[in-house]
């Protein structure tokens, strides 16, 4: 489909800028392919997008495509599962043809998602939604678990043909289903009078999502936000095949049998590290796997457990991808609810659990506990011996009746390499899944994928949480499981060199600066197998009043890493990435992953993670540096 009625001089102008992006991907950055994060030296979270895509405007006006001034472009988000330099190119490419602000153009990898999006929005704005489209709806855009699941309310209406809009009280979405890769598949559409939202689904390589009219431009910051939280963006390499296709430069090469081998020694490689017999499911990132996970729980207890309320336990000062998604959900569903687990400092995770789980037995709900082993950020790991006992403790109502047993859902990508699960394991018993952030430890931070296990006691749930992985067309892209074949087999011995880097530097600021307090596993949970390479520092302060105390904190935060990036630019960076192949990341909880977390519960102290590749000595001199200043 094409925009018709185009003047020589908007022809013109649409050309030189396709010859334009034509000479960038002949000159960009590998990074931009390769790493889930860029240039994290040049970043504003306030300016993410807008800053890159500004200075990449002024290098079109000035038709400089240089390797060099490219390289120079800022980060275009903090991370790549919300957006990337290509995806916002592809973005920038789109919205120009349409005539629309890049902020109104948005990519996913998922071709489902950009339709909940909406469908999430209209449910709490209590809006009516109709969508219209041609073909054949994506076989798992399943009506039934949107409506009574989700709770979305929408109305469908198939086409032929792009329709003359009828007047709708509501809002109308326009699908448009390419089902093979062509040049055509991201061509310019006609943004027809009555549709607020066209979604171009490309079979192979994702959607694309444009907003229509100003008066629709208030879903823009919630739509992104659904793709921060519950899927990604399209990945660099497909919005490097949809940008090929924009000039005419077709890249696909079907690989189906390669795509199998991966698949299977991938799974053969989950089973084998987390020691159990159950088959993982593969992710497209992290939180992707958590979605599924949660939906497909609450699936579960709609049909076993009807009426009763659903209790998602969550620590409030958790990651905050996971804190902020728990909440969403919750804000959607009538009887679902987010209850609180203080797990880190002066409380106790056993004695938390405890604590909810009798409550919420009392109350005849259903209780689903998400908790991170070892905690972030503060590395804690819980009495597992006791941890188990409390998971297993039989508990009975008000009324006297048997208490629905927990599941416990373990976040573990601190510690990947620990089977919890495994036949004869502390967890092995107990209804338990266990997930992974695959971009950390698993790829080395290559790529987002993530996935989970589930253990003999909680096989019969992977049935749903596939189904919503599914519907949510959030699986792990083919290039994402290449990745993780490539990568997985050396995740072990990655992860005992990056302990082996992280204990010695910890060692040494021990050392160097005794005041100062170390979160880090001890030698005992490390000869257990808890062997992560992340540890918070909480530096020593200065001040007469609590006020000028944490403020002087603060800034010594700040101080501390500004002089490790400065000193060290080639592997200090400003971020929150763990278990990358090489470099040291720098971050403060409370400003980056616990952005959404309740300020009472946030983190400012500095949290560190170490590479099994690093200069550990030169870390060691500027930080002995650091301390001559304080």
């Amino acid at each position: 489909m094409y925009i018709t009625g185009l003047s020589k001089g908007e022809i013109m102008k649409d050309n030189k800028m396709l010859n334009y992006i034509k000479a960038v991907l002949e000159n960009m950055p590998t990074d931009w392919l390769s790493l889930t994060t860029h240039r994290l030296d040049i970043y504003e979270e306030k300016l993410a997008k807008i800053q890159f895509l500004e200075q990449f405007e002024s290098l079109f006006k000035d038709n400089n495509w240089e390797s060099s001034a490219l390289n120079e472009l800022p980060t275009a988000f903090d991370y790549i599962r919300l957006g990337h330099p290509l995806s916002c190119i592809l973005e920038w490419v789109i919205a120009n043809l349409h005539h629309l602000n890049a902020k109104n153009v948005i990519s996913f990898s998922s071709k489902t998602i950009p339709i909940l999006a909406i469908l999430r929005k209209n449910l709490l704005a209590n809006k009516s939604t109709q969508i219209i489209y041609t073909g054949e709806l994506p076989a798992f855009f399943d009506v039934e678990i949107l409506k009574h699941v989700y709770g979305y309310q929408f109305e469908l209406k198939h086409v032929e043909e792009i329709p003359a809009i009828s007047v709708f009280d509501g809002s109308t979405i326009f699908i448009s289903q390419q089902d093979e890769i062509s040049n055509s598949g991201f061509n310019p559409i006609p943004l027809a009078n009555g549709i607020d939202f066209f979604i171009n689904v490309h079979a192979q390589l994702g959607s694309v999502l444009l907003v229509n009219g100003e008066q629709n431009e208030q879903y823009i910051s919630e739509i992104q936000h659904v793709r921060r939280r519950e899927t990604i963006a399209m990945t660099p390499a497909n919005c490097l095949t949809a940008l090929k296709l924009l000039i005419a430069q077709p890249s696909f090469e079907n690989q189906k049998s390669k795509v199998e081998t991966n698949k299977t020694l991938v799974l053969d490689l989950i089973k084998a590290i987390t020691g159990t017999n159950t088959t993982a499911l593969l992710g497209s990132s992290g939180l992707s796997i958590q979605y599924a996970i949660m939906m497909g729980l609450i699936h579960d207890a709609l049909e076993k457990h009807k009426g009763k309320a659903i209790k998602f336990v969550v620590p409030p000062n958790c990651y905050g991808g996971t804190n902020d998604q728990a909440r969403r959900v919750a804000a959607c569903i009538d009887n679902v609810e987010v209850v609180d687990l203080p797990v880190d400092g002066d409380n106790d995770m056993v004695q938390s659990i405890e604590i909810v789980l009798d409550k919420i037995a009392n109350e005849d709900a259903i209780p689903y506990i998400i908790a991170e082993i070892p905690t972030n950020p503060r590395v804690e790991v819980p009495e597992l011996i006791k941890l188990k006992a409390v998971l297993s403790k039989k508990r009975k109502t008000a009324t006297g009746g048997i208490a629905i047993d927990p599941v416990f859902i373990l976040d573990q990508t601190f510690c990947p390499n620990v089977p919890f699960l495994g036949e004869g394991e502390i967890l092995s018993t107990v209804r338990t899944i266990s997930y992974v952030s695959g971009s950390k430890f698993p790829s080395g931070g290559l790529c987002t994928a993530g996935y989970c296990v589930v253990n003999k006691k909680t096989e019969a749930l992977m049935e749903k949480i596939e189904k919503h992985l599914r519907l949510c067309d959030n699986e792990a892209t083919n290039l994402q499981v290449e990745i993780l074949a490539k990568q997985l087999p050396s995740m072990n011995q990655r992860i005992q060199k990056a302990y082996k880097n992280t204990r010695e530097f910890v060692n040494f600021i021990h050392d160097t600066l005794p005041t100062a307090k170390i979160n880090f596993v001890s030698q005992e949970l490390a000869k257990q197998g808890f062997t992560p390479s992340v540890f918070s520092l909480d530096l020593p302060t200065k001040g007469t009043t609590a006020e000028e105390k944490e403020a002087y904190k603060r800034a010594l935060n700040y101080k501390l890493i500004n002089l490790m990036i400065k000193e060290i630019p080639n592997e200090s960076k400003f971020c929150v990435s763990y278990g990358q192949l090489k470099g040291c990341y720098w971050t403060i909880p409370a400003t980056s992953t616990q952005g959404t977390t309740k300020e009472g519960d946030k983190d400012y102290i500095v949290r560190v993670s170490l590479s099994p590749n690093m200069d550990v000595e030169l870390h060691k001199k500027v930080f002995l540096n650091f301390v001559g200043t304080i």
